[in-house]
Order: C-alpha cells, then structure tokens, then sequence
C-alpha cells in the first residue's frame, strides 16, 4: 500500500497474461475505488478486495457469441481464457457477489471494440443489479465520461 495526497492506493494482484498485473484499491475519506480490469478471473481475493467499493470500475472485455463466431485469430480467441479478459457474463457474475455491500457506481470497462457493444455489456452486466441501486455505465475509448462526485 501507497500514498498519494490523501489518497490511500491498495495494489492487488489479479489474474492475467502480463507479467506481475494488478488492480487497485485506492481510498480516500471513506470513500472506497476499486478498479479491476485485464484480468481473466476474479478469484476470492479479487472480491474481497472490492467489497464495499463505492465505485466500481469492471472490465466487461467482450460478449461470449460475438467473440467466438467473430474475425479473431483462435489463439486470441483462446485469452478468454483464467489469464485473458472477463466476458460480460463474468462481470454480471462478478457484480451479483458484490452488489450486496451496495456500490453506488458501476463503471464497465475495457471493452472490446470488435467483440463488444456497449449496450449489450449494460444489458448482460445490468441483470446483476437487482438488490441495489447503482448507476451503470460504459467507459467510452473515444472521449471522457461525466465527472463523478463520490461521497
């Protein structure tokens, strides 16, 4: 663990095909940020760590069908793999376990341009937020999003 200002940033190991990956923690007054993505799975260490976030911030890489019945070579169709990226049924999966510590904010991220499309992350994802009432949206490659005011 690190610090920044006031900001207090958690390095956590994930699962991936890079050398030494991790995602973060990075709190602040309260306030708890978790940020996940290039990972393949979310072990139980993953989910502990973004217990309670109040933003989560969730790769939903690409949609299973689009992926394989789409242009990709099979070797990069095969990084779906415990060391490639989670699919947006994995992150609906993922935020089912966490949605009970009630985020106010889910941000899905990294997604792929050719085996994703925005509202099929927020239809697949959204199915998970059925106990709370956290915002969901897509972060855009192309521009920046709406600012965000946690508290």
């Amino acid at each position: 663990m690190f610090t920044v200002n006031d900001l207090s940033i958690h390095p956590f190991s994930i699962s991936h095909d890079a050398k030494d990956p991790c995602g973060f923690i990075v709190n602040q007054n309260g306030t708890k940020i978790g940020i996940a993505a290039d990972l393949g799975i979310a072990t139980s260490m993953v989910i502990e760590h973004l217990k309670g976030c109040t933003l989560l911030i969730l790769e939903a890489n690409h949609d299973e069908e689009m992926l394989i019945n789409g242009t990709y070579p099979w070797p990069v169709k095969q990084r779906k793999s415990r060391t490639g990226h989670l699919s947006n049924e994995a992150s609906k999966t993922i935020l089912n376990e966490l949605q009970h510590d009630g985020p106010k904010h889910v941000m899905l991220a990294h997604l792929s341009e050719t085996n994703n499309m925005p509202q099929k992350a927020v239809n697949e994802v959204g199915q998970a937020l059925t106990r709370c009432k956290a915002r969901l949206d897509v972060a855009s490659q192309d521009e920046c999003g709406a600012i965000l005011l946690l508290k």
